[in-house]
């Protein structure tokens, strides 16, 4: 199922930051995990990887999951969501048709 003109924004938009592409990459390598371990892998800042990865789940590029480890701890996991962006010139025109935004006048 394509995208609609505003999820396809939504998803390009996401995607248009080099640090979402790391996560993004780092997710795909190494399966789910969690904030702290992330964090340090790709080398930036707890608060402005939850930053990032609110972009990304709201693009629906990432999904998390709250658990308790053995410990007591609630971790909240990541991994990448199932999906696949095709852009050729018909699918833009087939999301285009579909935006809510209406250029102005």
């Amino acid at each position: 199922m394509s995208p609609t003109g505003d999820q396809l924004l939504t998803m390009l938009s996401a995607l248009a930051n080099p640090h979402r592409l790391r996560i993004l990459a780092a997710l795909s390598a190494g399966g789910r995990d969690y904030v702290s371990r992330l964090a340090r892998e790709i080398g930036i800042s707890r608060p402005l990887l939850h930053l990032h990865l609110q972009k990304l789940e709201e693009a629906g590029l990432v999904t998390s999951r709250l658990e308790l480890s053995a410990d007591g701890k609630a971790l909240n996991y990541f991994e990448v969501a199932d999906f696949a962006l095709e852009l050729t010139p018909a699918a833009i025109a087939e999301a285009a048709a579909s935006l809510t935004v209406k250029p102005e006048k």
